[in-house]
């Protein structure tokens, strides 16, 4: 039997596939973007200007580079209003003429040397490394040349800057720790070691516990200054609950800065004494607990 055409069948139904776009003017093209993105021109196109580069370096003076001015009267008259300039690079070439001027001029400083102080402060709170590190450099300067006059003054500058001190040689950044411990050294040498006890004192209970073993390096080098009449100013009892304190102190550098001031506190206070560590143990015994005073006698008799 043949079979019929099927009439009412489906047409064959002819798709054309679309034409593929020439790949290589699309890559031409996505080459000629990334090449002007970038600012690369090929070898028949005249080169793009490159941008000149805005980035601003500051140079670290050591304190024996600087030299004196030779018209000082004159300059002094623009110091101020450079250090309060809203351009951190102009504050930064105005607190190396500070230190010029603590340097040599320091006569010219004195009557503005709270507000120079203040500017340290403040460029210690700033996240420029540049601005911190030069106000840090410029502290070493002014405490060489008034450590006293600092200590006496009855603002809050010294103050506020002693604990900008201690805060940056707590920090991470290495240039700038080194840098404030520098100026601490510096600060501890200039300055009568009794007043400056006593405005470290307050650090030993500080929170923060990179910021009590620095104060405690600083404390320990004092002490190491003193008599023991100056140690009886400041009261031995004082300071041997300080010295126990810090030398259970979590951080290595604290309890070093403690076995320092232990050391210097037994051999001021039994100086005059025949029976030294008998002496020493009493002292203990009568000022802390049982078990710091026989720390205190097993570190000074190891």
């Amino acid at each position: 039997m043949a079979l019929r055409p099927l009439d009412n069948a489906l047409p064959m139904i002819n798709q054309e596939r679309p034409k593929k776009q020439a790949k290589i003017n699309v890559i031409a093209a996505h080459k000629d973007k990334q090449l002007n993105a970038v600012g690369v021109n090929d070898e028949n196109v005249a080169p793009l200007a490159q941008p000149q580069s805005t980035e601003v370096t500051v140079d670290y003076v050591a304190s024996e580079n600087l030299e004196a001015f030779q018209d000082a009267d004159v300059k002094i008259q623009g110091l101020v209003g450079g250090l309060e300039s809203k351009d951190w690079v102009k504050v930064c070439e105005s607190l190396n003429d500070a230190r010029r001027f603590a340097l040599y001029h320091s006569a010219l400083l004195l009557p503005i040397l709270d507000k120079v102080v203040m500017v340290m402060v403040k460029a210690m709170k700033n996240p420029r490394s540049a601005l911190i590190k030069t106000s840090i450099m410029a502290s070493s300067d002014i405490f060489k040349a008034f450590g006293e006059n600092l200590i006496e003054s009855t603002s809050d500058a010294f103050n506020q800057l002693l604990l900008q001190l201690l805060l940056k040689a707590s920090q991470d950044k290495k240039f700038v720790c080194e840098e404030a411990d520098k100026a601490l050294s510096a600060m501890v040498d200039a300055m009568a070691p009794l007043p400056l006890l006593h405005k470290l004192s307050v650090y030993v209970g500080h929170s923060n516990p990179r910021v009590r073993a620095k104060a405690a390096n600083s404390i320990s080098k004092c002490v190491s200054k003193m008599d023991v009449e100056s140690m009886k100013e400041f009261g031995l009892v004082k300071l041997i609950q300080s010295a126990s304190t810090l030398l259970n102190d979590k951080l290595p550098e604290a309890r070093e800065a403690a076995r320092g001031l232990v050391i210097s506190l037994y051999e001021a206070i039994t100086e005059s004494e025949e029976e030294k560590l008998e002496y020493w143990q009493s002292f203990c015994q009568s000022n802390l607990a049982a078990i710091h005073a026989q720390a205190m006698v097993k570190l000074v008799s190891s």
